[in-house]
């Protein structure tokens, strides 16, 4: 009997990580909640629109859902898990904390990930650079006042790293 399942390893948040009875069409976010227990990245439209399961593939920015694990095979995998330096937040994750830019907490993922490629790209972006670059994430609760207040201040201080 001919098995359809595979075992596989990713490259994920600067682990590898065992994948085991998997399925090459499964999305990257099915895999890296379901699989793998990553949880941060959030399971919202399943069309790409709302952004809420941002992460990084070899750099670039994708919404997971869309993502077939198969096409992440030796590609390097940034989640929210990884964006902190250990119990220490990231920078992004403090501001947005410190701003109230967090509130039901549903969102919150997709726009760490998107900003932190962001401030990785450009210490310094301008409230129009900050706005595009959030442009694919949708928040329900904040009306992104205080995401927006918080990024602008760290990008004014420049110490985003």
């Amino acid at each position: 009997m001919m098995s359809d399942s595979l075992d596989y390893t990713l490259h994920v948040n600067g682990r590898e990580l065992p994948v085991t009875d998997a399925w090459l069409g499964e999305s990257l976010l099915y895999v890296l909640r379901e699989r793998l227990g990553l949880a941060g990245s959030k399971n919202a439209c399943e069309q790409g629109e709302c952004g809420s399961c941002t992460v990084l593939v070899d750099g670039d920015l994708v919404c997971s859902c869309l993502v077939m694990i198969g096409d992440c095979e030796g590609s390097e995998i940034l989640t929210v898990e990884g964006v902190a330096d250990g119990d220490e937040l990231d920078a992004v994750q403090q501001v947005m904390y410190d701003s109230g830019g967090v509130q039901c907490g549903f969102c919150t993922p997709g726009f760490v990930v998107a900003a932190r490629h962001l401030f990785d790209e450009n210490p310094q972006p301008t409230e129009l650079e900050i706005r595009e670059a959030l442009s694919g994430n949708i928040c329900r609760c904040t009306g992104y006042g205080g995401i927006l207040r918080g990024l602008e201040a760290l990008a004014a201080e420049g110490e985003a790293s």
